[in-house]
């Protein structure tokens, strides 16, 4: 797909999320826009993967580290054909397959139950490792919040990734500079991170802007040629992306719009989606 085709189909990713959101009266928009673009990225040109197929052997795997950032995940993959579109409005209604957290055991394209923050890292490291162990060509993704940075788990498995050079795993950190409590920088900043990557032997790629695809591809294809050691990208992204009184509001890291405000996102999506 070209950069442009992968841009409009992240804005249909980022429909999903505000629909479901709504639909379910509670979640977490504000990541879930933010990361669109780069799990679209991952799902529709980066990663080997079968909707028709989920478990396939060979498969690369997917953690969502940042657990919370389900809607952004779960619209990825209605999109990509592993569940109907439709199904996004079921978000944390009671007996859906799309609770408020992945769940490995219910929902189809879903590899790890995450949402206990800096635990899915360290579920990567372990699939990475287990490649390595038995000689599988598959290689591992996960997503983290910059938040989520400030849990001390995710520098255990970050030790622990360069020090058994584990070159098929990509950790990606969602670089928007806030968390639920408010600015990385008022709560509890774990910067500068890439300096502290390379201190754990990780290669790291700074991605200036993690919402363009062009650098997106870019960082991906770099990753892909680095051997020894596990990359790390840091892609700046604007939490809320896509949505206007979203972006770079520390209030919609987990709220969700009322009847008038969908109207308004939904409008400026579509919107958007034209000019694409």
């Amino acid at each position: 797909m070209t950069n442009q085709e992968l841009a409009k189909v992240a804005n249909e990713v980022r429909k999903g999320v505000v629909t479901a959101v709504h639909a379910a009266k509670s979640g977490h928009p504000g990541g879930s826009l933010g990361a669109a673009d780069i799990m679209t990225y991952l799902y529709f040109e980066e990663m080997n993967i079968d909707p028709a197929d989920p478990h396939k052997a060979d498969r690369d795997r997917f953690v969502l580290s940042k657990g919370h950032a389900a809607p952004g995940l779960y619209s990825v993959l209605a999109n990509r054909g592993y569940f109907p579109v439709e199904e996004l409005e079921t978000l944390r209604h009671i007996g859906s397959r799309l609770q408020g957290h992945p769940n490995m055991n219910d929902t189809p394209g879903i590899d790890m139950s995450t949402g206990s923050l800096g635990q899915g890292i360290s579920a990567a490291v372990g699939m990475a490792l287990a490649a390595k162990h038995w000689g599988d060509s598959y290689r591992v993704y996960t997503l983290l919040g910059d938040g989520e940075c400030e849990e001390g788990q995710v520098w255990e498995a970050a030790m622990f990734a360069g020090n058994h050079d584990l070159d098929n795993l990509v950790a990606i950190v969602d670089h928007n500079g806030l968390q639920i409590d408010g600015s990385i920088d008022e709560v509890n900043s774990a910067m500068p991170l890439a300096d502290k990557f390379r201190a754990f032997k990780w290669h790291v790629i700074e991605l200036a802007d993690g919402n363009d695809m062009a650098q997106i591809a870019a960082a991906f294809a770099e990753a892909r040629k680095v051997s020894v050691s596990p990359v790390a990208i840091i892609a700046e992204t604007v939490k809320g992306k896509g949505v206007s009184f979203m972006e770079n509001q520390v209030g919609w890291h987990g709220k969700a719009p009322n009847d008038e405000q969908f109207e308004q996102a939904m409008a400026e999506l579509a919107a958007a989606g034209e000019e694409l």
